[in-house]
């Protein structure tokens, strides 16, 4: 029998405080309305409706193109109960999933799980068993602890019968906060099963905080730049100007610091490397200093999604003596990368040709983590 998912996706968020609707908040760079869709995609639904807020229509039309060819996106209601039968007036096939975009990581198989159970039943919802212990209260006094072994906690997508969930809306006689729920009050049977770990809402801030833990996606990178003093200019280290000191040769500033960064950073991104984003073929790059390729390298990773989080830099030189002005170097570079910069030191002890004052080598590792 064929298949469509009603997406609610048109919750103000208010619980969430983050002055926004929540199917449009991001977590690990993409919004709880992308993650959701990117799920329902892997499971290939029939026939696909989004319900939306009414001033994102556009946009979650825009977004939800990015997944599917074909599918419908219309205007939520009041309360989930009119948002939901809005998307049922939409819906075309036998079967119908309901799937809150609040509960944007719930994987395929709990899907594929609830959609099997249709065979046999009406109305599905999958679930997990409570860790707590649970107990009934009455003016903050324990009246008796409940069996938890007999207790489900409720997620979504909840599937059904599509004649059956219209013929609940039609004979609705209060407001539910689940379509299980509004077909239990009138005598249908509701089967269970086995839900998953990353099924929970999105609601509160704890959640939200919960959810970028479990989701953001962090990488590393590393960057190495060696460049020999040239005879003219000055020289810049780290985006900084060093007095009594020859410019290092390159084709830009040659500033071996900044170059090093900018290839642990794209190399963490996996964005390639300072030479094929801003080589010598890049006639607009000749000269540029090295605070305008960190600049640029931000931009790069922002279009890929992602953020700096860190960065460790190893000087290895004679000269400049870099002790004197580290913290400096430090302050600076964290201001130009917009994230935190550590700068060390060494020396080669006597080894290469660094050993003798004729250039400075710079080694960088980078963390960088999906915009949130």
């Amino acid at each position: 029998m064929s298949v469509a998912v009603v997406l609610v996706a048109a919750g103000k968020g208010k619980r969430l405080g983050a002055g926004q609707p929540k199917a449009a908040i991001s977590v690990a760079g993409k919004s709880l309305l992308e993650l959701s869709l990117m799920h329902i995609s892997e499971f290939k639904p029939d026939q696909l409706v989004v319900v939306a807020p009414e001033e994102l229509l556009e946009e979650f039309s825009r977004l939800t193109a990015k997944f599917f060819e074909d599918f419908k996106v219309v205007v939520g209601g009041e309360t989930r109960q009119q948002s939901v039968s809005h998307g049922m007036a939409e819906v075309s096939t036998d079967l119908v999933l309901v799937h809150d975009a609040a509960r944007a990581f719930t994987p395929r198989e709990v899907f594929e799980r609830v959609h099997q159970a249709l065979e046999f039943a009406e109305c599905v919802v999958p679930a997990m068993n409570p860790a707590d212990t649970v107990k009934q209260v009455a003016s903050d006094w324990v009246e008796r602890t409940i069996d938890r072994n007999t207790l489900r906690m409720v997620q979504t997508p909840q599937g059904f019968r599509v004649a059956t969930l219209r013929k609940g809306f039609e004979n609705a006689t209060g407001d539910f906060t689940d379509e299980a729920g509004l077909l239990e009050s009138q005598g249908v049977k509701t089967a269970i099963v086995l839900g998953h770990e990353h099924g929970f809402k999105v609601t509160t801030p704890n959640d939200l905080e919960r959810a970028r833990a479990i989701f953001t996606d962090v990488r590393s990178g590393i960057g190495v730049d060696a460049h020999q003093f040239g005879e003219q200019g000055k020289l810049m280290l780290g985006c900084l100007e060093w007095d009594g000191y020859p410019a290092l040769a390159g084709h830009s500033d040659g500033d071996s610091v900044a170059h090093a960064v900018v290839d642990a950073l794209l190399s963490a991104a996996g964005l390639g490397d300072i030479g094929s984003n801003f080589g010598t073929s890049r006639n607009e790059y000749a000269g540029a200093s090295g605070e305008l390729f960190i600049t640029e390298t931000l931009k790069l990773l922002a279009e890929a999604g992602f953020q700096p989080a860190n960065v460790a830099v190893q000087i290895v030189a004679e000269e400049p003596k870099i002790g004197p002005r580290r913290h400096e170097l430090e302050h600076h570079l964290s201001e130009v990368v917009g994230a935190p910069v550590s700068v060390l030191a060494t020396t080669t002890d006597g080894l290469g040709f660094l050993s003798d004052s004729r250039g400075v080598a710079a080694v960088a590792t980078a963390l960088v983590q999906s915009r949130s």
